[in-house]
């Protein structure tokens, strides 16, 4: 590969060459972008100076990330609560058709025993 002008033989594992490749073409881009903002100022201070923004992005990205999964950290106990909640109201209303389905039948038990003594219609 060739960054900077100079020339270098790297090893990588096996089906990595062509990441690799594209690393420095990466570099090679960024170090290109600095000589036309700063001119020459020498090879080692350019590759410095990129090696420096590549660190800051991934700092950046490595912030980021963290924040990411911090948020969904607190979305996955957000939706943990809200399924408890869930369940809980879904045994609140068995337990309340239950109650109400158990009146319902003691009701019917008490009209039947009513109208059933009384006059047969019909």
């Amino acid at each position: 590969m060739t960054i900077n002008g100079r020339q270098y033989r790297m090893a990588c594992d096996e089906g990595q060459e062509v990441r690799l490749l594209k690393l420095a073409e990466s570099l090679q881009s960024r170090i290109q972008n600095l000589r036309g903002k700063f001119g020459e100022i020498g090879d080692a201070r350019l590759t410095v100076m990129a090696a420096l923004t590549l660190c800051d992005e991934l700092l950046d990205a490595s912030h980021r990330i963290r924040t990411l999964e911090e948020e969904l950290d607190g979305l996955r106990n957000v939706r943990a609560a809200a399924a408890d909640r869930a369940s809980a109201t879904q045994i609140a209303v068995a337990n309340a058709l239950n109650s109400a389905a158990e009146r319902i039948e003691r009701t019917t038990l008490v009209l039947n025993r009513t109208i059933g003594g009384g006059v047969a219609i019909g």
